[in-house]
Formats: C-alpha cells, sequence, structure tokens
C-alpha cells in the first residue's frame, strides 16, 4: 500500500465508533495550523469525495466558508451532495484544535464550525495534538512508524516533496532512513544521474523548466552527493568533473556513456573547458585519465591520421607490421562514448585494416585450384575488410588517410594475385572457359535470383545475414565468364545460355540469340528466351507461387559502384538487406529453394587503380578492364578468348590495371575480385528465424542493469517493458543490440521503478514482438 493509501484509511478510521454506547459522529475535523497538507488537498479529494475544505467560495472544488460548510452537512444545498456511506471529513487550514476550543475568544468566521467538536470527531495524535506529516510518518502510535530526520533541512525537503512521497510504497520505506537527501531525490525525480546529465546539457533552460522548490532540491542533492554546486559553480566546472569522473561523478560519467545521444550539447560543453596541460601525457595512448575528454580523443584521431598517411611511403611487409602497431594503441577507443558518438572513426576503421594487413600476405602462389582454396578459406577477407575501413570515414583527411593505409598493403597483394592469375591461364586456359559445357539441372521450385555486382566477399556477407534468418545455404565458388562485365556474364548464369552465341563482329562483349540473331542488349530477348524456354519472370516485387521454375533480379550493386567509387562501401550493407528481404519473400511465396547467381565481381582502390595505356586508334571498343580490338591490332597486352566466341580474343589489362585513369570502382579483367564469384542456393530451413524458438537462458539484474542472455541465432534488440506488447512502456535508457555471445545489457533510468514487476522482451529487425519473459526491476 502506499502512504496514500495509510492516510485515507487513517483519517477514515477517526470516525470508527462503538454504537452501543455511542452515536455517530457528524464529522471529521482536520484541523492543520501551520497548513502542512494544504498543498496536497486537491489530490485527497480525488480519493475522498466526502472531503470539504474551508475556505473561499468555491463549491465547485469542494471548498467554502465556515456557514457554507454547515449547511452542506446539514443537506440544505442540492449542488453539495455528500456520499452517505462515508463520514464528511473538514479540512480547516490555518486552524488549530486549540482554536476551535476557545469558543469564547474563537474567530468570527469560525464559530459556525466551533459546536462540530463536540458532535464530530478531531483526526489528530493520540496525545491530542494535531497530526503534522512528521509525526503522521513517525509516530507507530496511528501513525506508519517510519524512520525520518527531524532537523530543519529535511523537514522543509519533506514538505516540498509531499505529493510524491504520498505515491511511495510503504513497506519499501521500511528501514530505511527518510532524510533531506531521500526527499530532494523524491521532489527531482528519484534519478539524481539524469538530472545532473539534463542539466549539464540543457544549462538554464533546466533550471527554467523546474519550479523553484524542484530547483533547490536539485541543488541540495548535488552538494550531497557530489560535494557540487550548480548554483555557484555552473555548467562548466560540471562537464570539467564529468570529463574527469573520479569519485562520485564516474556513475553519472557511465550514466552518460550508456546513451550519449540523450545529452547532446555536453561534448561541446566539455570542449569549452580547460583540460589537462601536460602534452606529453595527453599524448599517451595509456591516459586513461583523459578519456572522458572529447579533445584527447580528437588528439588521438590526429595522431592516427598522421600514423596511417605515414604508411604510403613503406613497403607492404613494414606497413602491415605498423598497422599492427597502430591497432595495440588505438583499439580500446572503439570501447568509449566517443565512438558511440562517432567521433573516433580513424580508430573504428583501423580494426578493419588490421584485418586486412592481416589477411593481405601471400596468395600469390600455386595452382588455379591453390589460389580458390585460399582465397575461398580467408582471401576473401582481405577485400571485405578494405570496404568496410572505408564505411567508416568520411571527411577529406580521414579518407586520405585510410586510403593510404588500403593501397599500402592491399593494392600490392591485388596486384601480386592477379599477376599470378594471369600466368596461370596464359599458361593453361581460363578455368571459366567450360562454363557453356556445363549443364546444370534445375527443378520445379527453383528460383534463380540475378543480383549485377554480387564479389565474392559481399556474397559471403550476405550468406552470413541469410543464415541468420534461419535458412540453411550451399555456398559453390564459379568463374565468371571473360570478359567480367554485365553483357557477357549475364547471360552465361542464366538457364538459357545454350541459346546464345556471340559474332565476330562483337564490340560491346554482348551475345545474340543463335536462332535470330537479336543482339540481348536490353534485356528483351534474354527475358523471352526465359520465357519461351517455360521460366516464370518474376518482375519488379512479383513472388508468384512457387509453381514451375522462376527467375527474378533483384538490387544493382554494380550500378552503385559504377556511379559512387569508393564511396560504394557506405551503401552495401543496405544492398545486403534489400537482397536478403527478396530472399525471404521468394522462401516465403514457397519456392523451394532460391539459387542467388551474379555475373562478375569488382575491384575497388581508393584514389583509383594504376592506368596502362592502351591507344585509342587499336580498340574498337574500350571498358575499364578490357578492350575490343580492330581487325589486325595489336598491342602489349595479353589477349584472352571471349566467353561467347572462342574465335573472338579481348584484350585484358595486366595485374589490376585500367584503360582509363581515375578509376576506383570497374571490372572486365582478369583477377580473383573480378572472376571469382560465390553462387548461393538458399533452402528455408527446417524453422525459419520466424519459427525459430529463441529462447532466455537467463537475465539477470545489477542494480539497474539488466543483461539478458538468449539461445538460438537472433539479430534483433534487447528491451524492458512496463507492458511486453506496448513500446512506448519501455523503461531503458535505450534498447541493445545482442552481441556475438548472446547476451545483451540495458539500463533502467528511474530509480523509482526499483521492485516493480515489468518484462524482459526480444524485438526483430522489424519491431516485432518474439519472445518476453516476466521480471521485477532490481530484484538480484
Amino acid at each position: 500500500m502506499t502512504i496514500l493509501d495509510h492516510l485515507l484509511k487513517s483519517i477514515r478510521a477517526a470516525a470508527v465508533f462503538n454504537p452501543e454506547i455511542q452515536v455517530a459522529p457528524a464529522c471529521i475535523l482536520w484541523p492543520d495550523h501551520d497548513r502542512q497538507w494544504q498543498a496536497v488537498m486537491p489530490l485527497l479529494q480525488a480519493r475522498l469525495p466526502e472531503l470539504l475544505v474551508l475556505g473561499d467560495y468555491a463549491p465547485d472544488k469542494r471548498t467554502g466558508p465556515a456557514i457554507w460548510l454547515r449547511c452542506v452537512l446539514a443537506g440544505c444545498i442540492e449542488d453539495a451532495t455528500l456520499p452517505h456511506e462515508h463520514t464528511p471529513v473538514l479540512y480547516l487550514p490555518g486552524v488549530s484544535r486549540q482554536d476551535l476550543r476557545a469558543i469564547e475568544s474563537c474567530a468570527d468566521h469560525l464559530k459556525p464550525l466551533a459546536e462540530l467538536q463536540y458532535r464530530g470527531v478531531i483526526w489528530s495524535q493520540g496525545n491530542g495534538k494535531d497530526w503534522t506529516i512528521l509525526a503522521w510518518l513517525k509516530s507507530d502510535q496511528g501513525g506508519l512508524g517510519l524512520d525520518v530526520a527531524q532537523d530543519s533541512e529535511a523537514k522543509q525537503a519533506m514538505q516540498l516533496a509531499l505529493h510524491r512521497l504520498l505515491d511511495e510504497d510503504v513497506n519499501l520505506l521500511k528501514g530505511k532512513r527518510l532524510d533531506k537527501d531521500y526527499f530532494n531525490m523524491l521532489l527531482t525525480g528519484g534519478d539524481p544521474a539524469r538530472d545532473v546529465l539534463q542539466w549539464l546539457d540543457q544549462g538554464d533552460s533546466f533550471q527554467a523548466s523546474r519550479e523553484e522548490h524542484e530547483w533547490k532540491a536539485f541543488c541540495e542533492v548535488c552538494k550531497s552527493q557530489l560535494a557540487f554546486s550548480p548554483l555557484t559553480e555552473g555548467v562548466l566546472e560540471g562537464c570539467t568533473r564529468l570529463a574527469n569522473h573520479k569519485g562520485p561523478w564516474l556513475s553519472i560519467w557511465e550514466r552518460f556513456c550508456e546513451a550519449p545521444g540523450r545529452y547532446p550539447n555536453i561534448p561541446a560543453h566539455i570542449r569549452k573547458c580547460s583540460p589537462p596541460s601536460n602534452t606529453l601525457i595527453w599524448l599517451s595512448h595509456e591516459a586513461e585519465d583523459f578519456e572522458g575528454w572529447p579533445q584527447w580523443n580528437e588528439a588521438q584521431e590526429k595522431s592516427l591520421q598522421n600514423e596511417l598517411m605515414s604508411l604510403a611511403s613503406l613497403p607492404p611487409h613494414e606497413a602491415r607490421a605498423k598497422i599492427a602497431v597502430f591497432e595495440n594503441n588505438h583499439a580500446h577507443r572503439r570501447s568509449l562514448v566517443w565512438a558511440q558518438l562517432g567521433e573516433a572513426p580513424l580508430a573504428c576503421a583501423l580494426a578493419h585494416l588490421a584485418t586486412l594487413a592481416e589477411t593481405s600476405s601471400g596468395l600469390a602462389a600455386g595452382s588455379v585450384d591453390d589460389l580458390v582454396k585460399s582465397y575461398a578459406s580467408h582471401g576473401w577477407q582481405a577485400d571485405a575488410a578494405a570496404v568496410q575501413a572505408l564505411a567508416h570515414v568520411n571527411g577529406k583527411a580521414d579518407v586520405e588517410a585510410v586510403s593510404a593505409a588500403i593501397r599500402s598493403v592491399y593494392l600490392p597483394w591485388m596486384e601480386a594475385s592477379a599477376r599470378h592469375l594471369q600466368k596461370i591461364v596464359a599458361e593453361g586456359s581460363y578455368p571459366g572457359a567450360s562454363l557453356a559445357a556445363q549443364n546444370t539441372v534445375f527443378n520445379p521450385g527453383d528460383c534463380l535470383l540475378f543480383v549485377d555486382g554480387l564479389r565474392f566477399d559481399t556474397a559471403q556477407r550476405l550468406k552470413t545475414v541469410l543464415e541468420l534468418c534461419g535458412h540453411t545455404i550451399a555456398a559453390k565458388p564459379v568463374w565468371a565468364a571473360l570478359p567480367s562485365v554485365t553483357a557477357t556474364g549475364k547471360p552465361a548464369v542464366s538457364p538459357v545460355k545454350s541459346h546464345f552465341t556471340g559474332h565476330d563482329d562483337m564490340a560491346d562483349f554482348e551475345p545474340s540469340v543463335a536462332k535470330t540473331g537479336h543482339s540481348l542488349k536490353g534485356g528483351y530477348h534474354l527475358k523471352k528466351a526465359l520465357a519461351d524456354a517455360g521460366w516464370v519472370l518474376l518482375e519488379g516485387a512479383g513472388v508468384g507461387d512457387g509453381q514451375g521454375m522462376a527467375w527474378a533480379e533483384v538490387g544493382d550493386i554494380d550500378h552503385e559502384g559504377h556511379d559512387r567509387g569508393w564511396k560504394l562501401a557506405k551503401h552495401l550493407d543496405a544492398c545486403i538487406l534489400e537482397i536478403r528481404d527478396r530472399v525471404n519473400e521468394l522462401l516465403a511465396a514457397g519456392w523451394k529453394q532460391v539459387i542467388v547467381v551474379t555475373d562478375h565481381g569488382w575491384l575497388l582502390l581508393p584514389g583509383g587503380l594504376p592506368k596502362v595505356e592502351l591507344p585509342i586508334a587499336l580498340a574498337d571498343n574500350k571498358w575499364g578492364r578490357c578492350a575490343s580490338l580492330k581487325a589486325g591490332a595489336a598491342c602489349e597486352e595479353r589477349l584472352y578468348p571471349w566467353y561467347w566466341n572462342p574465335n573472338h580474343f579481348v584484350a585484358l589489362a595486366d595485374g589490376v590495371s585500367c584503360f582509363k585513369s581515375g578509376q576506383e570502382y570497374t571490372h572486365g579483367g582478369l583477377s580473383l575480385q573480378e572472376c571469382l564469384t560465390l553462387q548461393l542456393t538458399v533452402t528455408k530451413g527446417e524453422r525459419s528465424s520466424a519459427e525459430m524458438p529463441i529462447v532466455f537462458s537467463d537475465v539477470i539484474w545489477k542494480g539497474l542493469r539488466c543483461t539478458a542472455a538468449i539461445e538460438g541465432a537472433f539479430s534483433g534488440v534487447f528491451d524492458i517493458r512496463k507492458q511486453a506488447g506496448d513500446a512506448s512502456s519501455s523503461v531503458v535508457v535505450s534498447e541493445k543490440a545482442f552481441k556475438e555471445n548472446g547476451t545483451a545489457s540495458v539500463v533502467v533510468e528511474n530509480e523509482e521503478l526499483a521492485g516493480q514487476q515489468a518484462f524482459a522482451v526480444l524485438l526483430d529487425a522489424n519491431g516485432t514482438l518474439v519472445a518476453q519473459r516476466a521480471t521485477i526491476i532490481g530484484e538480484g
């Protein structure tokens, strides 16, 4: 029961009488000389319909002078009726019991009430004194028997916080010391850490939004708990202490780190403060004392920027060793609040640069089978790491620094592996040249999903995302057709490739329909060939009914790459999720398996790939990495048979060079990145992600921090709610995604919620509730 419940019960209990020897009291008088209870009268009247108040005439508020109160008690006023089941209560602010007893000297405005002390009863202490707030809370004779401080500051804070105190659960207050700190925290919402952060963030507007007594209570809490005066020391001094986060400020700092986005102005305020001045310590990577200063993080980022730029002049093996050192020095910054706020892009990119340095050694050795095995097991991770490092940076200087690091270790590795593959092919044959001879068998229920430019590493990332959906994926390396461009490669992965051929006068790498000679340019005749062969064409968002065999297309990674250059790195995640969603839709529509195919991969290098000269006079058509030569023309570049006509040769640039300058993204040549693709065959698992039970293996509270552990693959978020299905009832600072180890932690920001029942819930990417578990907030 709350204090309010006990108070109402106590007041009504004053009217209890023995009908065998007594008559029912006419009313309950509630004298309150110091007006201590007056502020909560509206709240009490809402719960006590029989409560009347002495004061100015305001019948709509059940308030009026003494004569009006007497008339209401007598039932003489039609518009002011009282419930029959309860004894009327008359609250008398500014009036003491003694004022009523001295009838001869009683004030005129009270005389109509004086005789009621004989026909009614008075709600008072056992010793006859009026109930003050302190007396009623402390007394174990008719009161609550709580441990309440009696100093003047505690009494003042208690008076101000009364309206919130009434909502407190009495059982939770047993054994707790109720002093000025408790009442002040209650008045400010019971969450001093949140209030301090809001004040540091909002400054003067925070004070302006509070009542005067609430602001005073906040200042008292700061003095008591932080030894800090907001009134005299100000926001900047508070931000200085927050940045240093020593002693009691550590918990405030940890709270800020939980959800820094809630306090967007704090970093700017800290920047106005004076940081430590010892430059040598300031630049040290071990300076834990300075991690709360954004200036320190900025200095670290600048230092790392210079370090990465220095790699441009180093040989690859030295650059790799340096990157490992940088990673050792800066890795911890990824766990700091500045990374969460997006202010440590180079530290975040460095994690991927370290992977790039580790995986971009070797590979350029052995046979074609050795290359495939090595690249499929780990080599593709170098490509993925280069892309993901670029995805973290925006500013020109940061992009240049990451680009310098990538070029120092990635370009030599790409160049060496490409030249080794080209050497093997020149001495033998291209492994993808026999693709047309393969008789792939398709069955009813198969849906081929074409994705333009799904490079090997991107396909691996897609595979991981699809596995998280609960699907089963079979992955198979496949060599693209030469040259590795869409015009040649897309028809080559279609189920009707046997219908096409290549003419000797080809200049744009586009095959034709064998029977009619119609070019496949524009896509119409490819679709017609598919339809004529009985394939269902799923245009746009169409999904079909799972019957027969289908051809569908989704995404355009290649188009994004040509348009954006290195900035493709920032859009790949969205492309992958688009493909995932399309696969899910097709499987949900009833297709037994979705076979994801692509035409080619690509090369991506910030700053541009090396250029090699090919006189325009020698070429009918010159693309980034391939060219169709004029009849009789000769060049220094290697010639390779065209996939669709082995008697027609195309020139491919050596290594990873381009026939055009400034190409950051391109394809068409012969390299592992362009030519070795990954075909994914996706079947809906026995239980898809929507059907797989996600089970809480543990829900543990440590204070107001809750850590959940789950069983099963899950890519959603963890939340605590009062009502499991109501997103607006969330009580946490922010939802949290699960880590790779299957755990996630959230923090409840309101200490008043401790002990209340709630629900731990899991939400998928669409915000759908997939699991819930009852819990008690803060229960260890």
